[in-house]
């Protein structure tokens, strides 16, 4: 004790940074953890809709959601605090390079490209950990085990090929905006006419609450999509006996997407091949 109050004495600096570090994990931590138990939660739900053929199936368990969201906080609550702190460690280390831009001049142009490398290292990290979440949620295997059995069932169905080509992150997107713009003008316009000087204000908390608000609907929306494709790519026969017609549509834009994907690699290599010197044997 006597030797942490001395650092404490020493170096406040240094303890003030390491404090704000650690503050900063946790806060960011408690967040992820909170939105991966909805996603695993949301994806148990769905996988027990899709193995029992329906909400309405005599198999289907009672309570379903009540049973996800106790597995999801017991069995897989440790997977999820793992696969967490991964992301929030990298999003404090974003944090901390957009604060040392801000206070220094010099190696401005540095920093950005640091900040932009690690903001696309925590897209990737945000991607492959919401598939690894849905297989923990499935099978309740580790979260390295789960991220990895993740990419390599994608990478022997193909399913991938639909995952590369997939709209709805966007469209969700543009929906949490235009749901925070409808709800911060409405309130805006309804505060000019009340109390002119808070207009802007109201307006802005209002948005702000609005995309929080639609942004938790998306969240269950997303884990749902993402349930979808790896089951999907775990057992066909689950999206068919759930919804014939959407797996038709699915087993069809699959076939597409790959038939062009091997067409546009055998273009590519017959490109290659003519680009080669012709060589006459001597």
């Amino acid at each position: 004790m006597e030797l942490i109050g001395l650092a404490f004495v020493r170096f406040p600096f240094t303890m003030l940074v390491l404090q704000k570090a650690i503050f900063s994990v946790s806060l960011f931590w408690t967040g992820a953890v909170l939105s991966n138990t909805v996603h695993v939660i949301v994806s148990g739900m769905v996988f027990l809709v899709l193995i029992h053929g329906g909400q309405a199936a005599a198999s289907m368990p009672p309570k379903p959601l009540l049973k996800s969201l106790q597995y999801a906080v017991t069995t897989s609550f440790g997977s999820i605090c793992y696969g967490s702190l991964f992301t929030a460690a990298i999003r404090t280390l974003r944090w901390e390079i957009r604060g040392i831009r801000s206070k220094i001049g010099n190696n401005e142009c540095l920093l950005c490209c640091v900040d932009f490398l690690f903001h696309i290292v925590e897209t990737l990290v945000r991607f492959f950990n919401k598939y690894a979440y849905v297989q923990i949620a499935i099978n309740g295997q580790s979260f390295n085990r789960s991220a990895r059995d993740a990419w390599e069932l994608f990478q022997s169905t193909g399913v991938e090929a639909l995952v590369a080509y997939d709209c709805s992150g966007a469209v969700l997107l543009m929906s949490t905006i235009l749901g925070g713009l409808i709800t911060g003008t409405c309130t805006g316009v309804w505060t000019y006419f009340k109390q002119t000087d808070k207009a802007i204000m109201v307006g802005s908390t209002s948005m702000l609450m609005g995309m929080i608000l639609v942004g938790v609907t998306v969240v269950v929306v997303e884990s749902a999509v993402t349930s979808i494709y790896i089951c999907y790519a775990e057992d066909p026969r689950l999206i068919q006996r759930w919804d014939p017609d959407f797996f038709d549509q699915m087993s069809e834009a699959l076939h597409q997407r790959l038939q062009y994907r091997s067409a546009r690699a055998h273009q590519i290599l017959n490109s290659r091949l003519d680009q080669l010197p012709n060589t006459s044997s001597i």
